[in-house]
């Protein structure tokens, strides 16, 4: 599914793209990817809807 801001074709060409940059497997980097996110939330205040 894509939109003006998201395209699931262009996420999961990324993915691939940084795992192969990373020498790491497809899942592996999902997984990396998704604790550095995480990680940045937190730092961020945790907040679901950001002020702008």
């Amino acid at each position: 599914m894509c939109g003006p801001h998201f395209c699931s074709m262009k996420i999961t060409e990324d993915v691939r793209k940084y795992a192969a940059e990373q020498a790491i497997s497809e899942e592996e980097a999902l997984k990396k990817g998704m604790e550095e996110k995480s990680k940045e939330f937190v730092e961020k205040g945790a907040e679901v809807y950001a002020k702008a």
